[in-house]
Formats: C-alpha cells, sequence, structure tokens
C-alpha cells in the first residue's frame, strides 16, 4: 500500500501539488482548486499533530472499522465522502501559490513524522495507518482536479 512516509511518494505528491493552478477544475464536488489547497493543508495539520479535534460520536461506534475497509486496499477514496465541519473550507482563497507552498512544507514533514494520530472520525492511528491514510487523501483531492 502507498504511504506518505515513503520518500518517492511524497514526491510524486509534491509535483502533483506543483501542477496545480488557478485554471484547474474539479472533476467531482463543489470546491475551488483553491479551497482543496487549504483543506488539504487543514488535514495535514490535523494528521501531524498540529490541530486537535473532538471525536465524534459514530465515529466512536464505526471509526476502526471503516479505517480497516479504507486501508484494505489500494482503491482511491470514493468520490464526496463527508468533511468534518473544521475542516470545510468555504472561503475564497487569494494566494494559492503561497497555500500550496505550506500544504508541500506540510508533507515534507513526513519525512521524520513519527506520532500517533488521533482522527475525528477514525480515532487513534499508527504511523503506518497514517501515512496510507495522508497519501489516499491528498491523492484523492489531487485526482478531483485532474492530476
Amino acid at each position: 500500500m502507498r504511504s506518505i512516509l515513503h520518500s518517492e511518494t511524497r514526491e510524486e505528491i509534491i509535483k502533483r501539488i506543483n501542477s496545480l493552478d488557478a485554471g484547474c477544475e474539479h472533476q467531482w464536488g463543489k470546491m475551488t482548486v483553491g479551497q482543496m489547497v487549504k483543506h488539504c493543508t487543514l488535514c495535514e495539520e490535523l494528521y501531524l499533530g498540529k490541530v486537535k479535534l473532538k471525536r465524534v460520536f459514530l465515529g466512536r461506534i464505526f471509526g476502526k472499522m471503516a479505517l480497516n475497509k479504507l486501508l484494505s486496499d489500494d482503491r482511491p477514496i470514493r468520490k464526496s465522502s463527508p468533511t468534518d465541519p473544521f475542516l470545510r473550507v468555504v472561503e475564497n482563497i487569494d494566494d494559492l501559490e503561497a497555500q500550496k507552498q505550506k500544504w508541500i512544507a506540510l508533507i515534507k514533514e513526513y519525512e521524520t513524522a513519527n506520532t500517533q494520530s488521533i482522527h475525528p472520525f477514525f480515532g487513534k492511528m499508527t504511523i503506518e495507518q497514517l501515512g496510507q491514510l495522508a497519501y489516499k487523501h491528498n491523492d484523492h483531492h489531487l485526482r478531483q482536479f485532474g492530476r
């Protein structure tokens, strides 16, 4: 399974991020490219432990089962999956390049990451689960914009 913890995977994701521009149109969903980049930046901050969110009730019941299913194969995340309200971006993002650079800087932090993350739905994740989820999430949104 692909993981953001592997240097070649991080480099691939960074190249895909760098290929984004203001003219990119979504293939599904409602976010603009700027909103997607900001959303992914917020998610990386969550995954890397820079932001803490309260666990949701349904996640306490179904989170581990859903995480195991999501990480059981290399299939991409399904389109229009639910998003935690904190991670929804509705404002316009004026400086796409600056936001992309922030996202890339966070991706590079996985080189030395060794934290156990707590996801608001999935709960506690090992570093291996975190690496796989981070890759799948980034891949999902880059595919959303044809990258």
